[in-house]
């Protein structure tokens, strides 16, 4: 008597928010394994960016990045930012990352990038806006603080510059912006990366392809809400 065959449960959609701030390379590192196990899953998964800003106080003009990084991680042989940096720029280039901490020139605020990411997540390219992002700061060393600057990334990757520049000149949408970042701030996030899945539970920091293949399956045999 032949078997039947059992029927595997169809592909879902599973929503995931990563809650991530472009001056963290972390988050780069992190989106990369989440993107990597999402082109290999079976199941069909939406990103979306949530706004975080690490450090709210920097100025809006930034602040110069050595000078930053040596107050907040201190110097010598125990520095904790140069062990973080070896780590990252030894695992970047499997992610086809360049990390190139040396000469970053500005830490930025960040609270204009966050709204270039909302208005290209409008238009269904968060993620390409994220990775201009992340790639113009840890990378091409620009200043992702600077209007003229995040302009032209809106150009590059198929924005209205002009309209983005009109934009960031007002502050319509700053209050919002602020006010999703304390939202998962008042959720107890108080690192990123951070990736929510379905709104019902999430992976935390920078885990590998696998974590996020689990978590994958996970979310999609979640009972479906109507």
């Amino acid at each position: 008597m032949a078997k039947k065959k059992t029927k595997k449960p169809k592909p879902s959609l599973v929503q995931v928010d990563i809650v991530s701030d472009v001056v963290c390379p972390w988050c780069w590192l992190g989106v990369r394994y989440f993107l990597k196990a999402a082109k290999q899953s079976r199941h069909e998964v939406s990103l979306t960016w949530r706004p975080y800003m690490l450090d709210p106080a920097v100025p809006e003009d930034g602040v110069p990045y050595r000078d930053y990084m040596k107050q907040k991680f201190g110097g010598g042989p125990s520095d904790k930012f140069k062990a973080m940096r070896e780590h990252l720029e030894k695992f970047g280039p499997d992610a086809g990352i360049e990390f190139r901490f040396d000469d970053i020139p500005m830490r930025p605020n960040t609270l204009n990038a966050h709204r270039l990411i909302r208005w290209a997540g409008g238009q269904g390219i968060g993620t390409k806006a994220s990775e201009a992002l992340f790639k113009a700061f840890f990378t091409d060393h620009q200043d992702i603080g600077n209007k003229s600057t995040l302009s032209k990334i809106a150009g590059d990757i198929g924005m209205d510059a002009g309209l983005v520049a009109e934009l960031l000149e007002k502050d319509d949408d700053k209050n919002s912006v602020r006010e999703e970042i304390m939202f998962f701030r008042n959720l107890g996030i108080n690192g990123v990366p951070c990736f929510i899945y379905q709104g019902e539970f999430a992976v935390q920091g920078a885990q590998e392809m696998d974590a996020h293949l689990k978590a994958i399956e996970q979310a999609a045999a979640l009972p479906k809400t109507s």
